[in-house]
C-alpha cells in the first residue's frame, strides 16, 4: 500500500511539470502565428485602453451627462480625434470608455456562464445515464432559443440597462459550454488514465477537475475566446435597440444607434464607435483562430 502511495506521489508531481511544459511550448508556438499574435496584441491595447481610460483619455468628462452645444458635431481635429457627438462630447473619450462596458460584459457573461456550464458538462459527461439525459434535455431548450431573441424578451420584461442586459446574456451563455464539456467528458471518461485514478482511490471530484479538466482545457479555451466577440456583439446589438447600455453610458452600441440619426453629414459619430466594435471583436476572433490551429480543435462558433 505504501508503494502505491509513493507511486502516486510521484506521478502526481511529474504530472504538473509535464503539463507545464507542455504550455510552455504551445505559447512560443502561439507567439509564431501571427494572425494570433496580432489578436493578442489587439485584444491587449483594448485591455489597456480601457483600464487607463480616465487618465488617457483627452474628456474624461464627456463619458458621463456632460453637455457643450456649442461644440456638437464638429468634425474630427487634433482636440477631438474622432469629432464629438450631438451633446458637443468628444467621442474619442466615450469610445475609450466603450471598451469598459464591452470588456465588462465579457467579464461578467463568461464569468458566469463558462464555470456553470463546464460543471454541468463535467457531471453530464462523468455519469451519464439518466444524470446526464436531464442535464442535456435542460440545455437543449435553452439552445433552442436564440440568445439576442431571449436576452431581448428578457431585457423587454426587466428594466432596459446594462445589469439587465448582462444577466439576459449569462443566462443563456451556459448551454454552450455545457454541451461541448459534456461531449469532451464524455470521450475521455473512459481513458486509461481515469482508470488509473480510480485504482488509485482518487475521489470523483479529483477525477473530474484534476485529471480530465486539464485535458480538455484546450478547446475550452477556443471557445472563451471566440465567445468573448459574440457577447460583446450581442451586447452592442442590445444597446443599438435601447434595450442594453442606457444614455448617458457610453454604450458603444448606443453610441452608434444616436449617430445614424446623422448620417451622412457627421459620419464620425457612428462611423468610429462601429469600428471600435469591429475593432475589439476582430481582436477575440483573431485570438481564437490562432489558439484554435494551435490546439487544432475545432469548436462551434
Amino acid at each position: 500500500m505504501s508503494t502505491i502511495s509513493q507511486e502516486r506521489g510521484w506521478i502526481d508531481r511529474r504530472i504538473p511539470e509535464a503539463r507545464r511544459e507542455s504550455w510552455r511550448r504551445a505559447w512560443l508556438r502561439f507567439m509564431n502565428d501571427r494572425v494570433g499574435f496580432i489578436g493578442l496584441l489587439i485584444v491587449v491595447v483594448v485591455i489597456l485602453l480601457a483600464i487607463l481610460a480616465p487618465w488617457i483619455a483627452p474628456h474624461p468628462e464627456h463619458a458621463g451627462s456632460f453637455t457643450d452645444f456649442p461644440n456638437a458635431l464638429q468634425s474630427p481635429s487634433l482636440d477631438h480625434p474622432f469629432g464629438t457627438d450631438q451633446n458637443g462630447r468628444d467621442v474619442f473619450s466615450r469610445v475609450l470608455f466603450g471598451f469598459r462596458l464591452s470588456l465588462m460584459l465579457v467579464v461578467v457573461v463568461l464569468g458566469f456562464g463558462v464555470p456553470v456550464g463546464i460543471t454541468l458538462g463535467m457531471v453530464a459527461g462523468y455519469y451519464g445515464g439518466r444524470t446526464e439525459n436531464v442535464i442535456m434535455r435542460m440545455t437543449d431548450t435553452f439552445l433552442a432559443l436564440p440568445p439576442l431573441v431571449m436576452a431581448l424578451a428578457i431585457t423587454s420584461a426587466l428594466e432596459p440597462n446594462l445589469v439587465n442586459a448582462m444577466i439576459a446574456i449569462a443566462a443563456l451563455w451556459w448551454t454552450w459550454h455545457a454541451r461541448l464539456t459534456q461531449s469532451l467528458v464524455s470521450s475521455e471518461r473512459n481513458e486509461a488514465y481515469v482508470e488509473a485514478a480510480k485504482i488509485a482511490g482518487a475521489s470523483t471530484p479529483h477525477i473530474m477537475f484534476k485529471e480530465i479538466l486539464p485535458n480538455i482545457l484546450s478547446p475550452i479555451l477556443v471557445k472563451i475566446t471566440l465567445d468573448a466577440g459574440f457577447v460583446i456583439l450581442i451586447g452592442a446589438g442590445l444597446s443599438f435597440i435601447g434595450v442594453g447600455a442606457q444614455p448617458p453610458q457610453p454604450g458603444l452600441g448606443t453610441m452608434v444607434s444616436q449617430g445614424t440619426t446623422y448620417l451622412p453629414g457627421s459620419w464620425w459619430v457612428a462611423l468610429f464607435p462601429g469600428f471600435a466594435i469591429m475593432f475589439v471583436v476582430m481582436g477575440f476572433n483573431m485570438v481564437g483562430d490562432g489558439l484554435r490551429d494551435l490546439f487544432d480543435v475545432e469548436v462551434d462558433r
